[in-house]
C-alpha cells in the first residue's frame, strides 16, 4: 500500500483491490465511524453505510457491479416530489384539484383563498415537472455514464467521509487484469486514525480473510442438505 496526501493506494489484482477496501472499512469501523452514538459516527454513520455499499466486493466485477453502483451514486438526487413519494401524474392531479378550488373560491368572493389555491396549483405543476425531468436525466445519465464515462475516467465514489476511485490498468503479461484503487478519508483527524489502524493490521495480521457472498441456494437445492449456518465463517484467505 502507498500512502500519500491524496490517500491510500494499492495496485494489484481484484483480490488485492477487494482486500484494500475491506481494510479501510475495518479501520473506519474500529474507530466507531459506523456508530451514530459515538463521536465520529454522529457525523459519518450514514456516509459510512454508503461507502460500505459501494466498495468493491469479492463476488463483483468492475465493469458490471461497480459500474452500476457508481452510476447510482453519481445520479441526480431526488427532488421534493420524489422525496414525498409522489409521481408526476399525482402532482398534476393535485394541481388540477387546487385550481378547481381556486375557481370555487372566486365564485364565493373569497379572493384570498383563490390566490392561495392558485399558488399551490402552480407549485404542484412545478414539482411534477421537476420530478419528470429528474427521472429523464437519470435514465440518460445512467446510460451515458455506464457506457461512455467509465471508458474515459475511473469508477469513483465521493461523499463527506470518503473519496475513492478504482481503475483498470494495463494487463501485466500473463498475470491477468491489474487494477489501481485509491481511497482518501476526507477528515484529516479521522484519516490519521485510519492510517494508524492500517499500520496495526500490517504488523498484527498475517493473513487477511476476504469476505465472500454466501450461496445458500445451492445447498438448499440438494435434498437433505442444510444451508451453511448464518454465523459461520464465510471467508477465504488471501496473503497480505
Amino acid at each position: 500500500m502507498e500512502e500519500s496526501i491524496s490517500g491510500f493506494k494499492v495496485r494489484g489484482d481484484w483480490g488485492d483491490i477487494v482486500e484494500h477496501g475491506e481494510r479501510i472499512t475495518r479501520a473506519l469501523r474500529d474507530v466507531d465511524v459506523h456508530d451514530p452514538d459515538q463521536e465520529w459516527g454522529a457525523r459519518f454513520a450514514r456516509a459510512f453505510e454508503e461507502w460500505d455499499e459501494w466498495r468493491p466486493k469479492a463476488h463483483e466485477t468492475l465493469d458490471s457491479d461497480v459500474s452500476e453502483k457508481t452510476a447510482d451514486q453519481a445520479s441526480v438526487e431526488e427532488g421534493k416530489g420524489e422525496k414525498a413519494g409522489k409521481e408526476p401524474d399525482e402532482d398534476i392531479k393535485t394541481a388540477g384539484e387546487k385550481l378547481s378550488e381556486s375557481y370555487e373560491s372566486l365564485e364565493d368572493d373569497d379572493a384570498g383563498a383563490a390566490v392561495d389555491n392558485w399558488k399551490e396549483s402552480i407549485d404542484y405543476v412545478a414539482r411534477a415537472a421537476d420530478s419528470a425531468s429528474r427521472k429523464a436525466l437519470r435514465r440518460v445519465e445512467d446510460t451515458v455514464y455506464q457506457n461512455v464515462m467509465t471508458q474515459l475516467a475511473p469508477y469513483y465514489f465521493d461523499n463527506e467521509l470518503v473519496s475513492a476511485n478504482v481503475q483498470q490498468s494495463t494487463r501485466n503479461g500473463g498475470n491477468g487484469e491489474r487494477f489501481v484503487f485509491e481511497v482518501n478519508v476526507n477528515d484529516d483527524d479521522l484519516k490519521e486514525a485510519v492510517s494508524e489502524r492500517l499500520a496495526e493490521y500490517e504488523d498484527e495480521i498475517d493473513r487477511w480473510h476476504v469476505e465472500v457472498e454466501k450461496d445458500t441456494d445451492a445447498a438448499e437445492a440438494i435434498e437433505g442438505a442444510e444451508p451453511p449456518p448464518e454465523n459461520g465463517d464465510n471467508s477465504r484467505s488471501t496473503t497480505n
